[in-house]
């Protein structure tokens, strides 16, 4: 729905130095689960879903690696983005779009047509969590296939606020079960590794590998990234090995999870 793309939109984070070392986070672990998915399902070429993936940030990339990808998304100008970019990068040809959302996705996109679905930015910002990790889980095959989640963290919020000063909307993100600082905030749902692995239990899913997403990153100014060309690679490093802590995930800026369907390998 159209309120969700501008919610998403709003609370999307800045581009930069910053915004390409949590993609880059991200990247790394999603393709080594391409490669297990392609390997368990004995083909090359494997059927991806991209909810909510506007302009295909991760949708190209995936296409790049020879996968058939499908974006699903609300936004027309983001679509024609989409599909801007995939002609750039030459795979037009494996990169469909396709106007919806998580409403409406198993009939825009089909049930039980994909190896691998992509639900990045999305449940913090519909309106029924549980109700768009069902349409998510609706859309594997049913012989097996990977949940790919990135949400916002509720720790990561709370972090941010009391640096900023603002220690009020800090306990408000502490003591609200939804992870909101106050009635003003863009993101009406922010998640701890518990809740979203509850979610992800709840919606016949198996909860697999976690990640920490933006736990150094959203904190360092960008003014010592432009004075010191070492310091993006030393703390790209810093990242990627805080990312498993569960110490670290639970003040990271969003979590990234795997899942999967119960029994399959």
């Amino acid at each position: 729905m159209p309120s969700e793309s501008r919610a998403r939109a709003a609370a999307a984070p800045l581009p930069g130095p910053h915004a390409a070392l949590r993609a880059g986070v991200v990247w790394e672990v999603l393709r080594a689960a391409l490669v297990r998915r392609a390997e368990a399902a004995g083909r090359q070429a494997l059927d991806v879903l991209d909810t909510g993936g506007g302009s295909g940030s991760f949708a190209v990339p995936v296409a790049g690696l020879g996968h058939r990808v499908t974006v699903v998304d609300p936004s027309p100008d983001a679509l024609f983005a989409l599909e801007r970019r995939a002609a750039e990068e030459g795979v037009a040809d494996r990169v469909t779009g396709v106007q919806g959302d998580t409403h409406d996705l198993l009939d825009v996109a089909g049930r039980e047509r994909y190896d691998l679905v992509l639900c990045h930015g999305v449940l913090e910002h519909v309106d029924d969590p549980a109700a768009a990790l069902r349409a998510v889980a609706g859309a594997l095959r049913p012989a097996g296939g990977t949940v790919s989640l990135l949400v916002a963290g509720a720790g990561g919020a709370v972090l941010s606020r009391a640096l900023a000063g603002r220690f009020t909307e800090a306990r408000q993100v502490l003591a609200d079960p939804a992870g909101r600082w106050g009635e003003g905030d863009p993101v009406p749902h922010r998640f701890t590794v518990g809740r979203l692995t509850a979610l992800v239990g709840a919606a016949g899913l198996v909860p697999g590998e976690v990640q920490g997403v933006g736990i150094f990153a959203d904190l360092v100014p960008g003014s010592l990234m432009d004075a010191e060309p070492a310091a993006l690679q030393a703390l790209t490093s810093l990242e990627a090995e805080a990312a498993a802590l569960p110490a670290f995930q639970a003040i990271a800026g969003r979590l990234h999870l795997l899942a999967g369907l119960p029994g399959d390998q």
